[in-house]
């Protein structure tokens, strides 16, 4: 039986690696630390989801998708002046908050912005069951606006 200090422990840990990744910028293996089916769901406006502009802003299932969307994101923004600055993560058993500001760059516009986000994830096993992003999703609108 799993303790509850235990969860939080492999929650940390998980949030954190994912955290690393992310900032190696290597899709698969980011996606290695997805349950091959999930919830994965992004806070913004329905009629948004698919725009041509932004079509990494969508909801998600599954692993193949996780790698898809780091992919995606990758290709619509300019790396070189990408920075992420992380506040605080927060755990509570098998979830945690991970609370920042993403600075990006458009590619197609030029355009920098900056977003504050939460990210809320749910590791079960081992593995990210739960991804939901509440993101400033005015600004990354704004910079890729024609």
């Amino acid at each position: 039986m799993t303790t509850t200090a235990t969860t939080a422990t492999t929650t940390r840990a998980v949030t954190e690696e994912l955290l690393r990744r992310i900032g190696a910028g290597d899709p698969e293996r980011i996606a290695e630390l997805y349950a091959d089916q999930g919830d994965w769901k992004l806070n913004w406006p329905q009629d948004e989801h698919g725009s041509p502009a932004t079509p990494w802003i969508r909801p998600r299932s599954s692993r193949a998708d996780a790698a898809a969307h780091y992919r995606e994101l990758a290709t619509h923004h300019l790396p070189a002046q990408a920075a992420t600055e992380i506040e605080r993560i927060l755990v509570d058993g098998a979830d945690a908050v991970v609370l920042g500001e993403i600075r990006q760059t458009a590619r197609a516009t030029g355009r920098p912005y900056r977003a504050r986000f939460a990210l809320h994830l749910t590791v079960e096993d081992g593995l990210i069951v739960r991804h939901h992003v509440y993101e400033d999703s005015l600004a990354v609108a704004r910079a890729f606006a024609a």
